[in-house]
């Protein structure tokens, strides 16, 4: 990295520790949305499914192995945002499409047509417009930083508004409309995953800087964001099991992906205040 000050180096350092991390986590999730379809189907013949409401799929292996799947990919995506900025980890998700397309095609038998190919190769080409020209995020240097940042009043609006539309959706659409749309159950994941995202960018600041000695623990902020992080995931993993139990896996996570992602990106650009440029808008165009 010559001709780079030693700050500089250390970022461009901790920005591909956070892509790689950000690739780990979309090969393991990809990997999971299949696994987990696989134990519904399983649960299925033994219970109530997942998609009227039962929960026999929690006395299934290969669905836990499914979670356990998940599990280490999320955990390598709440990684790479304690090193690279959430608006440019969350886009690379777009390999979990690839990912979850060839193995659902080879182990679940479901087939995409040409104009679903031509939607995940529509996925990934503007998932690199946005991270090739992703806005630098501002350098946060405490948990308490990022708490602030999600005191603003914009964010503070969008917050509500998310949660208000997670309960109308939940307790109005989903009991009429959510087996039969496959919008409604991936609407109400994308919207707690949006909040959760900036949660995860938090904690991942607070457990870098704690390693590195400034202990964040002591912070009654920390705690809020893990209560937040793990409301969020609780109700992802609720309906995304719902979603997927009902649909073909090769739709909803493509579908899930590009939701997911506009929404992650339009709460880091409220919260941080950013200035997308025109390729990244052009990036969302194409999302």
């Amino acid at each position: 990295m010559e001709g780079l000050t030693a700050a500089d180096a250390a970022e461009k350092r901790d920005q591909l520790i956070g892509l790689t991390l950000a690739i780990s986590s979309s090969i393991f999730i990809g990997a999971s949305f299949i696994i987990k379809k696989r134990g519904l189907r399983i649960a299925a013949g033994s219970g109530l499914r997942a998609g009227a409401g039962g929960f026999s799929y929690l006395r299934e292996p290969v669905w836990w192995a499914g979670l356990l799947s998940m599990v280490v990919g999320e955990a390598a995506n709440f990684a790479a945002y304690a090193f690279a900025p959430a608006i440019l980890v969350t886009p690379l998700g777009a390999l979990s499409i690839i990912v979850s397309a060839i193995l659902a095609h080879i182990v679940l038998q479901e087939k995409l047509n040409m104009f679903g190919m031509l939607g995940c190769l529509l996925c990934i080409t503007g998932s690199l417009t946005i991270v090739l020209h992703a806005p630098p995020e501002r350098h946060l240097s405490s948990v308490i930083e990022v708490f602030q940042l999600a005191m603003q009043p914009a964010f503070l609006g969008y917050t509500v508004f998310a949660v208000c539309v997670i309960i109308f959706l939940i307790f109005y659409v989903a009991p009429q409309h959510g087996t039969s749309s496959i919008f409604v159950y991936l609407a109400i994941c994308s919207l707690a995953g949006s909040l959760s995202v900036m949660s995860c960018k938090a904690l991942g600041i607070a457990l870098k800087l704690t390693f590195q000695g400034d202990n964040q623990l002591l912070f009654g902020e920390t705690y809020v964001c893990i209560m937040v992080v793990v409301a969020c995931v609780m109700t992802q993993m609720n309906y995304l099991n719902k979603a997927l139990d009902l649909f073909n896996t090769a739709i909803v996570s493509p579908v899930y992906y590009v939701m997911f992602t506009l929404l992650t990106i339009l709460a880091s650009i409220i919260m941080f205040r950013l200035r997308p440029v025109s390729c990244t808008c052009w990036g969302l165009v194409i999302l």
